[in-house]
């Protein structure tokens, strides 16, 4: 009896867009598999995960547990992929080991060349709708970064919180922010900010020790004068500034000084006190550890 692993996936989108369900979508693979006498070895659902990578926990625990299985079952190509090149070198990994892919609602089968070359053709329709939904909303933030002072997205960096579409300083943690860029222009490198924030046992938000590349990440992001920054748009934002333009400027220059590259010189990018309300300029990686 042919025993299959019956993955279903949904992302917000999908369910808003194609009307795509957890529930359905596990009723419709059950169905099938006593349809055709197919006993079910394992039920892998991802709940809000993109198709267009592989980090998936579901995804990636049915693959270890390969063993119990025969094939992947999905009810479209796309729950399990929405890129070809992910695709096609999973359906290689399936036949180095023995097992095989079926998706219902296409009614293919990889075991003859047609059936790989038509799912082949389906995937690539797949990426290409897939890459346009990814340019259309890249259209629509870098419009919103142009138009709008608020945050782009629903983060909030370290040092603020949001409040309704604002950042708003958190107290604790602007004062962590502001001893960051006071130890920089003292001449302390980004390792040993991290180190004393560590000693001190400053916590991030996400519990992890501080490492030199996220104390770098807060010297060189304009959102702590008062400045959003998007891809290459930068504008003033509409909210507390933590430390002055000054401040920011000075450490960029800091940051530059300590760039050793011989054959190219680097030029910090600074912030004018006058900087415009919105403007395509964008601002240079600046900054490097000694």
């Amino acid at each position: 009896m042919n025993r299959a692993a019956i993955y279903s996936r949904v992302s917000t989108e999908d369910q808003v867009k194609e009307g795509f369900s957890l529930g359905a979508q596990k009723d419709r693979l059950r169905a099938y598999c006593q349809a055709k006498g197919w006993e079910i070895a394992g039920e892998y659902v991802d709940e809000g995960h993109s198709g267009r990578d592989t980090k998936r926990p579901a995804y990636q625990r049915m693959f270890e547990e390969k063993d119990n299985w025969d094939t992947v079952l999905v009810i479209k190509m796309d729950r399990i992929h929405r890129n070809s090149k992910n695709f096609m070198e999973m359906m290689d990994d399936l036949k180095k080991w023995g097992k095989e892919f079926s998706s219902m609602q296409e009614s293919l089968d990889t075991s003859t060349a047609m059936g790989r070359f038509v799912m082949d053709i389906i995937q690539r329709i797949a990426q290409l709708e897939s890459e346009q939904i990814g340019e259309r909303v890249y259209m629509g933030m870098k419009q919103k970064a142009l138009t709008v002072g608020g945050p782009m997205g629903g983060y909030a960096p370290f040092g603020y919180e949001r409040q309704e579409d604002r950042l708003v300083a958190k107290e604790a943690e602007a004062e962590v922010v502001r001893q960051v860029f006071e130890e920089c222009l003292k001449g302390e490198t980004t390792q040993r900010i991290a180190n004393l924030l560590n000693s001190k046992g400053v916590a991030k938000r996400n519990d992890k020790p501080w490492i030199k590349q996220s104390v770098a990440w807060i010297l060189k992001n304009p959102v702590y004068c008062g400045f959003m920054e998007w891809d290459d748009v930068v504008r003033r934002g509409d909210h507390e500034a933590i430390i002055d333009v000054r401040t920011f400027n000075e450490v960029q220059k800091e940051l530059v000084k300590r760039i050793r590259v011989s054959y190219q010189k680097y030029e910090p990018r600074l912030l004018p006190d006058d900087f415009p309300s919105a403007c395509e300029e964008p601002l240079a990686d600046v900054g490097a550890e000694p």
